[in-house]
């Protein structure tokens, strides 16, 4: 029997992207419980993998990827596909990019 799971949005308090200057963004993924924040992670769904294919970056070009215990996020940082407000850039805050993110299927509920 599969555990059921349940789309990160419906989970995180936050989930965000924003500009990180003319060459990257950054996605936050900020939860409300540090026992939400820690089953998440224990979880293993969210990996530096996981970005890569979501939003076609090789592993090696993330530069930061990491989850913060004392703000319950993960924080991620990408290189922008396109400098922004370059030619044929689509998002020039980065506020759409999060989007992949909050489809993310976690397992949940968690059982003790």
């Amino acid at each position: 029997m599969s555990a059921a799971t349940t789309p990160l949005r419906e989970i995180a308090k936050v989930i965000r992207s924003k500009n990180a200057g003319p060459f990257e963004i950054t996605l936050d993924i900020v939860f409300k419980t540090k026992e939400d924040f820690e089953a998440v992670r224990q979880s293993g769904v969210i990996t530096k993998e996981l970005v890569s294919q979501l939003y076609n970056v090789p592993t090696q070009n993330i530069i930061t990827f990491g989850f913060f215990d004392l703000i319950n996020a993960v924080k991620i940082t990408l290189p922008r596909a396109r400098a922004q407000g370059g030619v044929g850039e689509t998002d020039m805050h980065a506020a759409q990019q999060h989007v992949p993110l909050q489809e993310i299927r976690v397992p949940w509920p968690v059982v003790s």
